[in-house]
């Protein structure tokens, strides 16, 4: 684009990507999670352009940008296009201060591989843009609006997560968050002599066009099933299971699975949170491998890659635990791995995989890192 000649940026922002160590689809269902930032970034920088409306925005990662007009935002046919627009459609609701402004973006974030990319780019926007013009939006407000923008722009009906990991992450520590309330504690990550290592697929998956949003509504019918019983029960979150296996006729076999899985690992998620806060990490890992078999058998968001993954990494005394990770159908496998095995695993799992499915595993390893901020 012709501005890249002239672009001096005025600001720029690391806004990373991150893990959920444990509490897979628990969020929209207003339960526990247990994210981090990690140090995977998209990394925005922003300039005015004395302009009063216009605006472009280019990505070095597909060399190509768009431009559009503050006064006239819409929806866009290019999808990676709305997670800009939609965070812009909402800071405007909320101020009219921003002015024209160009963005270049670059990533070290891989796509589609359950890191949260989307999250990254719309918490980076609505950081920069909050910086560059002063709007004085609070943190949880850019992460709300970030939210709203991938509902409304993207089609994915989200949970909060994502976003407040994004923004609200510190450097050691990751976020007990209870979706409802939002109320959170840091707790802190003491992972020596292991390492968190991640193991890239391949296989790409897109949140708005995959079972998201279908899981979503099935655990809704659940809820609706089940307050008919208890009248009290607001979200899965309310539920137990002797409260779901008492309404388990009255529902098909697939929205009981789904919630039984919910169920399960909204409890796992505290569990996991207190073996860290007493240093266990080998409960830990077990309740990645039972979640993993949740997400597998009960859920239904794994793939035989993913599963091929796990079930080879059984095979090591130095792993303590390993999950599918992010909305499913693809992305990493989280590993935790003494230090002393990372090499030889990684080359091990590597080459199996490779032999299976024909695909270059890409491992690479992840730290608990700080939240959306400027460099």
């Amino acid at each position: 684009m012709e501005f890249l000649k002239r672009f001096k940026p005025d600001l720029t922002i690391s806004s990373p990507g991150r893990i959920n160590l444990i509490g897979e689809h628990t969020d929209y269902n207003l339960g526990y999670v247990l994210p981090t930032a990690i140090e995977k970034i998209i990394e925005l920088k922003f300039q005015k352009n004395s302009t009063s409306s216009a605006c472009r925005v280019y990505s070095k990662d597909f060399d190509k940008g768009f431009e559009f007009d503050l006064k006239r935002i819409s929806v866009s046919t290019e999808a990676w296009e709305n997670y800009v627009l939609g965070v812009l459609n909402e800071i405007l609701k909320r101020t009219d201060k921003v002015r024209g402004f160009d963005c270049v973006l670059e990533s070290n974030l891989p796509l589609g591989s359950g890191l949260s990319s989307s999250a990254a780019l719309e918490c980076g926007i609505a950081f920069g843009l909050n910086e560059l013009f002063d709007l004085k939006l609070s943190k949880m407000e850019m992460v709300s609006l970030s939210q709203i923008a991938e509902h409304t722009y993207v089609g994915t009906q989200c949970g909060i997560m994502d976003q407040f990991a994004s923004v609200m992450s510190e450097a050691g520590h990751v976020i007990l968050l209870d979706c409802r309330s939002l109320e959170h504690q840091l707790i802190p990550m003491k992972l020596h002599p292991y390492k968190i290592i991640m193991l890239n697929t391949g296989v790409s998956h897109n949140l708005a066009t995959s079972e998201y949003n279908v899981r979503k509504k099935e655990c809704e019918e659940g809820v609706a099933i089940i307050k008919e019983k208890y009248p009290t029960v607001e979200s899965l979150r309310d539920v137990s299971e002797k409260m779901l296996e008492s309404c388990k006729l009255k529902m098909t076999d697939i929205v009981y699975r789904r919630c039984h899985f919910i169920i399960n690992e909204n409890a796992r998620v505290l569990q996991a949170a207190k073996a860290l806060q007493e240093g266990n990490l080998e409960v830990v890992g077990q309740l990645l491998y039972e979640a993993h078999e949740g997400i597998s058998t009960w859920y239904e968001v794994s793939c035989a890659e993913s599963d091929f993954l796990v079930e080879f990494s059984k095979k090591y005394i130095e792993v303590l635990g390993a999950r599918q990770t992010g909305g499913g159908f693809g992305g990493c496998t989280m590993n935790i791995v003494h230090e002393d095995a990372v090499e030889r695993f990684v080359q091990e799992i590597s080459d199996a995989y490779k032999k299976r499915f024909g695909i270059e595993l890409s491992p690479f390893e992840v730290r608990p890192s700080n939240g959306t901020q400027v460099i």
